[in-house]
């Protein structure tokens, strides 16, 4: 039996199975269309000592992001966020030209970019060489490297340690979580402060966001999780906000032990207390989530099967890792989903890896005219329900396969 990533417990409970999947963000190229793929388990374990879901680990790191193929800065609303937290924590902790910010999984510079203009000092820290290069050409700063306690010892010594160090959306994709988060203890200066934004496992649960699991996301957190996991490196969780971003997500605050200001926020004993009374420090309020994933899957199934029989066209929008997720457990090919576009030119021309669903650009849609736009990362809804609103002029109308299926017109 595997052992938790986060405290080493044996993991013996089973939160949800989702089959054989093949890793979300290898697009296929025309030439390897009739090649094979590697396809591996989605089973989701839960540790019944500190509470950690997660997956195995099938695949090394630099195996999926040495070359990604997910660039921030398209989702315009993600680039809006980044801005306001910018500006939300220099004005919080006093960030000047005299600071030091630093983020790990700093993608193409889509929030370094604010630090940048605004005369604070800030680098990255990107594995993926070609999506660093584009943060680079934005005047970013950006080491091209995998984080833990090497990396942190390498900085170090470059006198480069952080008054604000973070990460958005990364801790998931961290196979070796010790290491990392001993390499930002290391990292932190004694008066400096983390942040890190990650999907809440509670939300995952209440809003049925089984899409969200895919082997690029190696652990799924709640607060109680992140903070036993935090406080073994010697670190606190002192405040967290609740955000609305990836369908409902926590941004944690951190601080050395010994450092001012620990104490904890009313925020954070609320959410404490959410956790709590929803029972996630209880085996049994995991048991339900795998059959609500079943009767989603089926009604998904459902819809298209009568869209279909009815001569309904039906056209993807975004090739997100959740939809690859959704798609592959679902079982949706082309003969339910004819392609889908993406405002990313990184994946034009390729193919959905599992379902080999074609991506096009965006302007396909308008090209044929299809019946139903089926919103695949539907965290992102309202902004393309706005973007691709000319679909109302033939009667096409929009489809949101989460939380519940739902058809807008």
């Amino acid at each position: 039996m595997p052992e938790c990533r986060s405290c080493g417990t044996t993991l013996r409970f089973t939160f949800v199975d989702l089959g054989m999947s093949p890793l979300c963000e290898s697009f296929v190229p025309p030439e390897r269309c009739n090649q094979m793929e590697p396809f591996f388990p989605l089973h989701v374990y839960v540790c019944d000592q500190c509470y950690l879901a997660q997956l195995e680990q099938y695949v090394a790191p630099e195996e999926i992001f040495t070359e990604y193929a997910y660039f921030s800065s398209y989702a315009d609303s993600w680039v809006q966020h980044a801005k306001d937290y910018t500006r939300l924590v220099t004005a919080r902790f006093g960030l000047d030209a005299g600071s030091q910010v630093v983020e790990i999984a700093s993608n193409d510079g889509y929030l370094l970019q604010h630090f940048v203009a605004d005369g604070i000092p800030a680098y990255g820290i990107e594995p993926a060489a070609n999506v660093a290069a584009v943060a680079i050409d934005k005047g970013v700063p950006s080491v091209v490297d995998f984080f833990g306690r090497r990396l942190a010892a390498d900085l170090l010594a470059q006198d480069r340690s952080a008054d604000l160090l973070l990460g958005n959306n990364v801790l998931a994709q961290v196979p070796d979580l010790n290491d990392f988060v001993a390499g930002m203890k290391m990292l932190l200066k004694p008066a400096g402060v983390i942040t890190m934004e990650f999907p809440h496992l509670l939300r995952l649960m209440q809003e049925n966001q089984f899409d969200t699991i895919y082997h690029e996301h190696f652990s799924y957190f709640s607060l109680l999780s992140t903070e036993r996991l935090f406080a073994a490196h010697g670190l606190t969780l002192f405040d967290v906000e609740e955000i609305p971003t990836h369908g409902g997500s926590l941004r944690i605050y951190a601080r050395h032990d010994d450092a001012a200001g620990t104490e904890p926020t009313e925020r954070l004993l609320a959410v404490r207390a959410d956790e709590a009374r929803a029972g996630l420090a209880d085996m049994d309020s995991y048991k339900a989530f795998a059959e609500q994933v079943r009767e989603t899957k089926r009604k998904i199934l459902e819809f298209l099967i009568d869209a279909k029989r009815a001569g309904k066209s039906i056209a993807g929008y975004g090739a997100p890792g959740k939809g690859n997720t959704l798609l592959n457990y679902c079982g949706i090919r082309t003969d339910f989903l004819d392609y889908t576009v993406d405002r990313n030119p990184y994946k034009h021309g390729r193919f959905l890896p599992g379902t080999r669903i074609p991506i096009f650009p965006p302007e396909r849609i308008a090209e044929t005219k299809p019946d139903y736009v089926f919103i695949l990362p539907w965290n992102f809804k309202d902004e393309i329900v706005e973007q691709v609103a000319y679909i109302r002029e033939w009667g096409g109308r929009f489809v949101v396969p989460i939380p519940e299926l739902t058809v807008i017109d």
